[in-house]
């Protein structure tokens, strides 16, 4: 199993999953042609693509998915509420290749199995995903609300993990942001911060790497968000940074 993050942040989101013959997209943040050259980097086709699969509605995670429908003939996988609400707010355009899950359940291609995990992120129908196959599991856990307690044994059963590590407290508290956001993002419907990611990757006995995602612009760092997490996990295993700009390179499992 491979995985690259294409890019992450609020200023787009997409992660390409390649296993046992199938490869996924999950989310459509960053443009197709965006999406088509850095995978052609790693020798990747998108028109090969199996599915794309959308998390939330949120436009960072779902902005393109039309495009990258119509232009690319990905099928989209996605929960009702969800593409109700997009449809709805985010004008996707005309789809004809519409697949529904629902949160909390499972989705087979072959031999690959993708569980769904509901999360209190403030999307109307919002999920993380584990991906099994060949008795290997990968986490993508981003805009995940809060640390709620199904996600400990779910950590404890990953080999790699996406994980989001959105903001450091001290940054948030001193930035610019009003008092709103500020409240929204440290909420129980906002985002994960630094100390909170590191100590929930505390239960991953199992864990290869760990690479840190949806870091916020303005309220973290590459630096601090690594220093963070190596001050709480020590070296026990590598982590990686997803980048807002750039794709992380080939991490496999």
């Amino acid at each position: 199993m491979i995985a690259i993050s294409l890019q992450s942040g609020s200023n787009g989101n997409c992660i390409y999953v390649e296993t046992d013959g199938i490869r996924l997209l999950f989310d459509a943040g960053i443009c197709g042609a965006g999406a088509a050259s850095r995978l052609n980097r790693y020798g990747r086709d998108i028109r090969e693509v199996d599915a794309l699969i959308i998390s939330h509605e949120h436009t960072d995670h779902i902005r393109y998915a039309g495009v990258y429908q119509r232009k690319y003939g990905l099928p989209i996988h996605i929960t009702p509420k969800t593409f109700y609400k997009a449809e709805t707010e985010n004008k996707l355009g005309k789809l004809s290749k519409v697949n529904y899950f629902l949160a909390g359940g499972t989705i087979q291609f072959g031999g690959v199995t993708i569980q769904t995990i509901p999360t209190p992120h403030d999307g109307v129908d919002g999920a993380a995903f584990i991906i099994s196959s060949a008795g290997k599991k990968l986490g993508i856990l981003t805009d995940l609300g809060h640390v709620f307690q199904e996600l400990f044994p779910v950590i404890s059963s990953l080999d790699a993990v996406f994980i989001e590590s959105n903001y450091d407290p001290g940054m948030l508290a001193n930035g610019r942001y009003p008092a709103f956001l500020k409240k929204r993002i440290q909420g129980p419907n906002g985002h994960l911060s630094n100390s909170e990611a590191a100590e929930l990757l505390q239960a991953g006995a199992k864990l290869k790497w760990a690479c840190l995602a949806h870091l916020s612009e303005n309220n973290n760092t590459p630096q601090l968000a690594l220093k963070t997490h190596s001050g709480i996990l020590g070296s026990r295993f590598p982590f990686y940074v997803a980048g807002r700009h750039m794709p992380s390179g080939i991490l496999a499992v």
